[in-house]
């Protein structure tokens, strides 16, 4: 037998979270019992070496019935069937796949989620939804597609992490990010001046540069579904004014309203909203609670080498 793919396993994984909160590890386990999986089966891994195949696609399972509303995140490290997943395992489905997914419209706005407009700050499309096939793709097509695929999955698992964790945790990861991206000075100066409410979110400033020439005021809220709307972004717009500052940033784990990223156009103050799509492409850009896995080298022909004078 073979390790079945990940969309043969959403059922089986569906059906087992149905039953209580789950650890990957564990489903796998009961999992590989449920199909018999021998145990070098089990024991397989990926190309890369760094993970078992069936872990992998367990995840991947789960990634796809979380964007459509069937699994949840109760806490760090856990998933389980919500009440619509419920539903619909209570219709005893023959199968269930991306096809299936589609009658969810939550995962038709992560499968069409358009590519965003300049200046507004969303993840790509995931290609990873419809990655083209191997009849009509370029071999270069495909690898884009599965790297899309990735990227989208580790945005949403990096926020998933940041929504579950401690507000602390939050604090130093705003410290650590703008750090990477070269404010503060240093880790001691940045710690200093950021993270003095405990309202589940940092508000502070921070030096611009290494002199404190300039400063940036921040404000940061760490909810999991919250829109942040207009009167949010001006309360902070108005301490700014009460600092006599110039520049600002608002970070959220969620979202901002369209009306709040209007008002933000048109202000003598210099704002940045940071919602937590725009939050995870630069924790990935700056390295910052993510880490290399695996680098691949794709390497053309030389046509300079070859051409004769």
């Amino acid at each position: 037998m073979t390790i079945p793919t990940y969309q043969e396993l959403m059922l089986p994984v569906l059906r087992l979270a149905a039953t209580g909160e789950q650890r990957v590890a564990n489903a796998a386990e009961h999992i590989a019992d449920q199909l018999g999986l021998s145990t070098e089966e089990r024991e397989e891994l990926l190309p890369s070496g760094n993970q078992r195949v069936l872990h992998n696609r367990i995840h991947w399972a789960k990634f796809y019935m979380g964007k459509a509303g069937l699994i949840a995140s109760p806490k760090r490290g856990r998933f389980v069937t919500t009440e619509a997943g419920k539903a619909l395992l209570n219709t005893n489905p023959a199968q269930l796949g991306v096809q299936e997914l589609k009658a969810y419209q939550s995962f038709n706005d992560f499968y069409d989620k358009p590519k965003p407009v300049e200046g507004e700050t969303s993840i790509p499309a995931p290609a990873d939804a419809a990655p083209p096939s191997i009849e009509t793709a370029t071999p270069e097509e495909q690898i884009e597609a599965a790297y899309q695929a990735m990227q989208s999955a580790l945005r949403a698992e990096l926020l998933e992490r940041i929504v579950q964790n401690t507000p602390a945790f939050f604090e130093h990861l705003i410290v650590d990010l703008l750090i990477a991206m070269g404010y503060g000075g240093s880790q001691r100066s940045a710690a200093t001046n950021l993270g003095r409410s405990g309202d589940g979110g940092v508000d502070g400033v921070i030096n611009e540069d290494k002199l404190g020439l300039d400063r940036v005021y921040v404000q940061a809220k760490r909810y999991a579904d919250t829109t942040i709307g207009r009167p949010d972004v001006q309360a902070f717009v108005g301490s700014l004014v009460g600092h006599g500052a110039t520049k600002g940033v608002f970070v959220t784990t969620s979202s901002f309203s369209a009306q709040a990223r209007d008002y933000v156009r048109h202000l003598n103050q210099r704002v940045i909203l940071i919602d937590g799509d725009r939050l995870t492409d630069l924790m990935i850009e700056y390295g910052v609670g993510v880490r290399i896995n695996r680098q691949i080298a794709f390497k053309r022909v030389d046509e300079d080498f070859f051409a004769e004078e």
